[in-house]
């Protein structure tokens, strides 16, 4: 990792990230050839940094570039460059947790807040394969071994008291993307916000029952509060369809900037509302009805073995690895404190999908609602299909939110998800 003195930052465009690269030996022998003959596309398409392709004629890398604002707003919002930082952190402990899976770092520069990674080719974007309608097999395997380590290896559950507070103290400075969390999600949809934003007219009472709905504001207000106060684990922080690539052999984990201690739901529950909007999604994207058929139901069994494989994991984890300072061996010995604990362990494994469920609702409505949005609905042309699919999920974010209870497990889920995909609303029959 390489540092510089303060105040050196300066935005690296084509001509600067050339002359840099060429001064680091072990990444320019990679490129190969002359610098002037490398190539560097800047394909940025995030609401944050810049991030450049570089090639050569021996290989690739990326290079990522933390802004000092918000790039999707400007200057006008302006965001600390140490959430770089906090990315590099986040990405070296999970490349050791969870090897394979996180692409691999190459140079890091604290200073201008620049990474080297490894080129993922040819690896998209996974939520641009959902649009297009394109099935993964061995997604399912992977996220959720990466949830998993991840999340079990930074708990209490493996780690000792004193470790796990050192741990969160090394990335509670990263309070600036958490509070743009605390704001976009949890704040700003349900209320009325300058950077708000929705599928007008069609979603207009939508957005006024979300501000009204007083149920959805005390649900919102506790998911709030577990998010800044339950350092559970070190979660990913933004895990969506759009922090993934794949290939149909492949999947990496991407993007770790907010990453920070909060709760393992979070994670979880990223996931599954990003697959439940590729699934209302869809239906505006079929040319012909019911051609994506066998995609949805591909995308609510993944959405079911997401949660059964991650839960099986944990818990294998947990039998196997718990050196932490949570429920300590010498209180459950014998055969019956031995059962005592598998069965905590169940209880504990309910409290956490409750977690994601709830999470997984507010996920979907500031897609909807609030400032940042998605393809999978961006991409539908026609906005009153657009908006048909937006209020089928807001329909199951609600409930996900207001009557968590109601989901005991990740089958009731779909089951509600299934039901409202045939659900018109008035503005669609009128």
């Amino acid at each position: 990792m390489a540092q510089g003195k303060a105040g050196d930052y300066r935005i690296l465009h084509e001509a600067a990230l050339r002359d840099y690269l060429a001064g680091l030996p072990d990444i320019a022998a990679l490129l190969g050839a002359e610098p002037v003959s490398w190539s560097i596309t800047e394909v940025g398409d995030g609401n944050l940094n810049l991030v450049f392709i570089v090639k050569g004629d021996r290989g690739g890398i990326a290079v990522k570039q933390a802004l000092p604002y918000v790039r999707l707003v400007g200057e006008s919002w302006p965001l600390p460059l140490s959430r770089a930082h906090y990315e590099y952190l986040a990405l070296s402990r999970q490349a050791q947790l969870a090897p394979g899976l996180v692409p691999t770092l190459l140079h890091h520069n604290e200073t201008l807040a620049l990474t080297v990674m490894e080129l993922l080719e040819p690896h998209i974007i996974m939520r641009k394969g959902l649009v297009a309608g394109t099935q993964y097999p061995r997604f399912v395997d992977d996220i959720t071994t990466f949830m998993a380590r991840t999340l079990f290896f930074t708990s209490d559950l493996a780690l000792s008291a004193a470790e796990k507070k050192e741990a969160i103290a090394a990335f509670a400075g990263n309070h600036a993307l958490c509070k743009i969390t605390e704001d976009l999600i949890f704040t700003d949809p349900y209320r009325i916000a300058v950077q708000n934003r929705w599928t007008v007219p069609y979603l207009n009472q939508f957005a006024a029952s979300l501000r009204g709905d007083m149920n959805l504001h005390v649900a919102v207000s506790r998911l709030k509060l577990k998010f800044m106060a339950s350092p559970e684990a070190l979660i990913h922080g933004d895990l969506h369809t759009g922090s993934i690539m794949v290939t149909d052999d492949q999947t990496r984990v991407i993007d770790p900037e907010f990453a920070f201690y909060g709760p393992m739901g979070f994670d979880v529950g990223a996931v599954i509302a990003n697959l439940l909007m590729a699934y209302f999604a869809s239906a505006g994207h079929e040319r012909s009805p019911d051609e994506r058929r066998a995609f949805e139901a591909w995308v609510l069994g993944t959405v079911e073995q997401v949660w059964n494989e991650f839960a099986r994991k944990f818990l294998d984890l947990w039998r196997a690895d718990a050196r932490g300072d949570a429920y300590p061996a010498t209180l459950f010995a014998g055969e019956t404190g031995s059962a005592r604990l598998e069965a905590e362990r169940k209880a504990y494994m309910q409290r956490l999908f409750g977690d994601a469920v709830g999470f997984a609702g507010a996920k979907i409505n500031r897609r909807i609602f609030g400032l940042a949005h998605n393809i999978d609905f961006e991409l539908v042309e026609d906005p009153r299909k657009r908006a048909v699919s937006e209020a089928r999920s807001v329909g199951l974010a609600r409930a996900l939110m207001v009557d968590t209870a109601e989901f005991p497990d990740i089958a009731s889920v779909t089951t509600a998800a299934r039901e409202l995909r045939t659900w018109m609303p008035e503005f669609a029959t009128g």
